[in-house]
């Protein structure tokens, strides 16, 4: 696949050299050197092709880290390759740079090792990686140690090693969700959708399989039968546009009987992610009011109302009023919190510690404007705002989360389950 891979510092020393292939010449260190470290302009792009051979580098503080091929690659794995070299070099010596370089010199030619083979990738599990290699080098384990490391290198199950037990088999399950919104002065919504995630810690003994299942339409239609139709009436089923797996998941079961099945990592992982655009719920709806009183008075009332259950709390609510940029003073009433008009953003911050649903709360202001030579007018940026409000905004819910583990003496009931749904705000606008 790849060539070589060449460390430089900022001058273009080399700190790192590694040929795998025969195609790639000592001369390829020098090529990159004068071409792109040394270049008279500024190098922007990624790739550089100098004489039939291509040049991928990324630049982490003052390190360059290259890979070098004469074949016809695939650009985004040998970025993927870069960005994971440089989180394993940063997992077993922190910060990127010579000096780091220069200390685990036979640190890092013992991972690149382990990483690579004949310019092919074998291993990028930081997990795995440090099980077996120290900062003293290569740990000489028990046979059985050394068979347990092979079979996570060349098996399936690569994630998570074998023999690992808790006192207490326990799972906590975040659903985190950001919503976007850009909505006109009308209260008529121009786009919106929800970006989500699926945060897993598992502190599970053994060698367990999970299966998670969530209301998505695809899951929820396969389900219906003749003569169910009214009781799946009920049960609200979100549309997913597009959705992605971490590693663990079998995708064939997923395919075929539409369930997330898997083995989870020890600890925390990002088990999915997924966006959606139809039916949300927005937690919020901001209604401004902004009246031009001649050419040096303004007045501005925003309302804000919580569309959610009345027994929910939203937390950490911050609007964002922008203000002209000769504003001179600002009067301020809010029925709730406290609001505050900041001149270094030439915007007006009121914050709110907790709000409870269908409730409503209002903020005026009086702004007072220097007289300006500049006839364009004052185009208005929108409001916006940030919150937290324990649901899922796009309305997503974990149906079932069960354990089966075989080889061990305990059962689905055994495992304490946690779960939580936290909706935050992403990009949410409001025209003003």
């Amino acid at each position: 696949m790849i060539g070589g891979l060449f460390m430089y510092n900022h001058k273009g020393e080399v700190l790192i050299s590694r040929v795998y292939r025969d195609d790639v010449g000592r001369n390829a260190v020098d090529a990159f050197r004068v071409n792109v470290i040394h270049a008279r302009q500024q190098v922007r792009s990624p790739v550089t092709n100098i004489a039939r051979t291509s040049f991928f580098h990324v630049k982490r503080g003052n390190i360059w880290i290259a890979v070098v091929t004469k074949q016809n690659v695939n650009a985004a794995m040998v970025f993927e390759l870069l960005t994971k070299t440089v989180e394993i070099l940063q997992s077993y010596f922190g910060k990127l740079n010579e000096e780091n370089v220069k200390n685990n010199f036979v640190l890092v030619y013992e991972i690149l090792d382990e990483i690579l083979d004949f310019g092919y990738p074998q291993n990028l599990d930081t997990g795995i990686l440090k099980s077996y290699i120290t900062q003293q080098g290569i740990k000489s384990g028990t046979k059985e140690e050394q068979a347990q490391i092979t079979s996570q290198v060349t098996g399936q199950i690569g994630w998570r090693r074998e023999g690992i037990k808790y006192r207490r088999n326990e799972l906590f399950l975040d659903v985190l969700e950001y919503v976007n919104l850009l909505m006109s002065a009308q209260g008529q919504v121009l786009s919106a959708h929800v970006a989500g995630k699926v945060v897993m810690k598992s502190y599970l003994s053994g060698m367990p399989e999970c299966k998670f299942g969530i209301n998505d339409k695809i899951v929820m239609d396969s389900k219906n039968k003749p003569g169910t139709e009214e009781l799946n009436k009920n049960r609200s089923a979100i549309a997913i546009d597009d959705c992605q797996f971490h590693q663990c998941v079998k995708l064939s079961k997923f395919e075929t009987e539409h369930a997330i099945s898997f083995i989870p990592p020890d600890g925390e992982f990002e088990l999915m992610r997924y966006r959606t655009t139809k039916d949300i719920s927005l937690p919020f709806r901001v209604i401004p009011l902004v009246r031009e009183v001649g050419r040096t008075k303004m007045e501005v009332k925003v309302v804000i109302k919580s569309n959610f259950k009345p027994q929910l709390l939203a937390q950490k609510i911050e609007v964002k009023i922008p203000t002209p940029s000769n504003t001179s003073g600002v009067q301020l009433i809010c029925m709730k919190g406290k609001a505050k008009y900041k001149p270094s953003e030439n915007a007006i911050v009121w914050k709110i510690k907790r709000m409870a649903g269908m409730k409503e709360s209002q903020l005026s202001a009086e702004i007072e404007l220097l007289p300006t030579n500049d006839k364009k007018k004052w185009t208005r940026p929108p409001i916006s705002m940030n919150f937290e409000v324990p649901y899922a905004p796009s309305g997503l819910k974990v149906r079932y989360l069960k354990v089966f583990e075989s080889k061990l003496n305990y059962s689905d009931h055994d495992v304490i389950k946690w779960v939580r749904y936290i909706g935050r705000s992403g990009l949410y606008e409001t025209r003003c």
